[in-house]
């Protein structure tokens, strides 16, 4: 369990549902987007809303592949090889094809979610498998495709200019999962594009560098 940021009550644990929320909500909100939208700038990234997706469809196939492995690896990835198609451009694992257009992106982007929510269901809680942000369990995982998805959806909504707020309850527990140390009292969604450098927070500068932190609670 985590304390929540907000109120210090005990939060239920980041879960696949979860994931699977995150996701279709913001499938959702991306099969709205205008077409010749993709390829303009997400928000204050220097990627496009294309590569911000394709980046976000890789996060949540990277999460789900670490888990993978019988004996994950705990000081680096699986080693599966990455890419950029530009120098400023994402790092990638995957590509979603080009000719599919916009359809064929988000059947990507949910692909590769369906992917992190059966490995974060089926993986026993006491596997632990690396990330740069902490060797990191199951739910750490979880809240990590959280945070990804809801982040980044910040961006492309930025970009498109499309509304895009996700539920309170599920800020307040990626938050309360990957930022302990974040402020309580104000909006959790609000205090989730403070804690990933996105927003001011009322009494507190907006930050120029963060992490989370993906290591596994008692």
């Amino acid at each position: 369990m985590s304390r929540s940021v907000e109120t210090g009550s005990v939060l239920s644990p980041v879960t696949a549902d979860d994931v699977d929320l995150a996701v279709r909500l913001a499938v959702g909100i991306l099969r709205d987007a205008p077409a010749e939208g993709w390829g303009g700038k997400a928000g204050s990234l220097e990627w496009d809303c294309w590569e911000t997706a394709e980046h976000l469809a890789n996060d949540l196939f990277y999460y789900a592949v670490q888990l993978g492995p019988q004996s994950p690896p705990l000081d680096t990835h699986v080693p599966i090889a990455l890419s950029q198609k530009r120098p400023d451009g994402p790092t990638v694992f995957l590509y979603a094809e080009r000719d599919a257009g916009p359809a064929g992106l988000l059947q990507v982007l949910e692909a590769c979610g369906a992917l992190l929510v059966a490995m974060v269901r089926t993986s026993p809680p006491r596997v632990r498998a690396h990330h740069a942000a902490g060797v990191s369990d199951p739910e750490g995982f979880a809240a990590l495709g959280v945070q990804e998805t809801l982040v980044h959806m910040h961006d492309l909504a930025e970009g498109f200019g499309l509304a895009w707020t996700p539920p309170s309850a599920l800020c307040s527990r990626m938050l309360a999962r990957l930022f302990p140390e974040a402020p309580g009292g104000a909006d959790p969604w609000l205090t989730l594009l403070w804690a990933t450098g996105r927003a001011e927070l009322p009494g507190h500068p907006r930050l120029t560098t963060w992490r989370s932190d993906s290591t596994p609670r008692p």
